[in-house]
């Protein structure tokens, strides 16, 4: 008996795993991908309606349509500035030197807090008409753009939430840096001997050994990204902000699925988004293949 407890201890410890599997993500992916063909409105029986609702997102649908224009965008704009200043505070934080463990630990806090909604709650006060941001540009004399709520303005709210993006490098950076110590230093010092400056080792030797990194976080940023909801819907009040400026796709999902009640769509919504997802991931991995090296 014990022996047969040893050989399928493994299965058993698995089944909360498979359980959670099971009825948390399988059961509602597979229940989901259905609605998305019917009327389902919560309080009734779903109704096969075919393609209706695929139809719907690209006639009928005009927030739809900025939802996916204004998620682009972020994903666009955000995504290559955050894995940017990521790795650039990763290169200037692998040094070796006291009490640098503690600065790494304070850059990587915003990672932690930045998708809460206290956080976001705290930007929309920062942007607000008269937020911390809009007293320091009047100080430094730029008083024309200080009566400007950065939030509201439909040509600047997007660009506060991608502030709010890039400021969640944290867990990027981490990643970063731990990649960079992993270069070989045999590889720096015979360029350093070569005559190579510190520029030189950077995109000649340090950047190619770690580009596979730099490519697994740039998928996840984008699918990270492409997720967000949080700080939109607080800071644009649940409603997409003026003129559907903060209306990224998450929201308009929400809108549908919880304020119309409209699961059915909401569903053909999502899995439009896991396409969306899904192309956004097999282009990077296309346009990055002739500049990822993996080591034979």
């Amino acid at each position: 008996m014990s022996k047969l407890l040893n050989k399928h201890a493994g299965y058993v410890f698995l089944i909360p795993w498979l359980l959670g599997f099971l009825l948390l993500t399988l059961i509602p992916l597979v229940l989901s991908f259905y609605y998305s063909f019917t009327d389902f409105l919560m309080i009734d029986e779903p109704h096969f309606v075919g393609l209706d609702n695929y139809i719907r997102m690209f006639t009928t649908d005009f927030h739809f349509r900025d939802a996916v224009r204004v998620t682009l965008l972020y994903v666009f704009i955000s995504v290559p500035l955050q894995i940017f200043a990521s790795l650039v505070l990763a290169f200037i934080l692998n040094k070796s030197v006291p009490g640098l463990a503690g600065i790494r630990a304070a850059f990587y806090v915003p990672s932690l807090l930045g998708g809460s909604v206290a956080v976001a709650i705290l930007w929309r006060q920062i942007f607000g008409t008269n937020g911390i941001f809009n007293v320091l540009l009047y100080s430094i004399g730029l008083e024309q753009f200080s009566g400007i709520s950065w939030i509201a303005d439909p040509r600047y709210a997007l660009g506060s939430l991608v502030v709010l993006r890039v400021w969640q490098f944290g867990s990027p950076m981490i990643i970063f840096l731990a990649a960079i110590k992993q270069v070989p230093t045999s590889y720096l010092e015979a360029a350093t001997v070569d005559g190579a400056n510190s520029f030189t080792r950077i995109v000649k030797i340090i950047l190619p050994l770690i580009s596979p990194i730099i490519l697994f976080n740039l998928v996840m940023q984008i699918i990270s990204a492409f997720r967000v909801f949080t700080e939109a819907f607080v800071i644009s009040g649940g409603d997409g902000g003026v003129m559907n400026s903060l209306l990224v796709y998450t929201i308009h999902i929400y809108n549908i699925g919880f304020r119309q009640m409209r699961m059915g769509y909401a569903s053909a919504l999502s899995w439009f988004l896991v396409l969306m997802v899904a192309v956004f991931t097999v282009l990077a991995f296309i346009m990055t293949k002739k500049h990822v090296h993996y080591d034979e």
